[in-house]
């Protein structure tokens, strides 16, 4: 029904399309930094575990640029 350029050029249009969700980390990540600073700033002592609590969120907030790369090149080499 479809020949292969149709479907390579939707596997690289879906692959641009995933990429789109790299911003939400790096939003997610910038707003957790700044906050973190903040709270440092605010109360010194408790630097450490406003570190921690920092570090897991922005670990977790790099996943879904993560998963949207991988999804992103299982388009371009699978179904390109």
């Amino acid at each position: 029904m479809f020949n292969e350029f149709f479907v390579k050029g939707m596997a690289c249009l879906g692959a641009g399309i995933a990429m789109i969700a790299g911003l939400g980390p790096g939003i997610g990540q910038g707003i957790a930094a700044s906050k973190g600073a903040e709270g440092v700033s605010r109360n010194p002592d408790a630097s450490s575990k406003i570190q921690s609590i920092m570090v897991l969120g922005i670990a977790l907030a790099e996943t879904t640029g993560i998963y949207a790369l991988v999804i992103a090149i299982l388009l371009i080499f699978v179904k390109g």
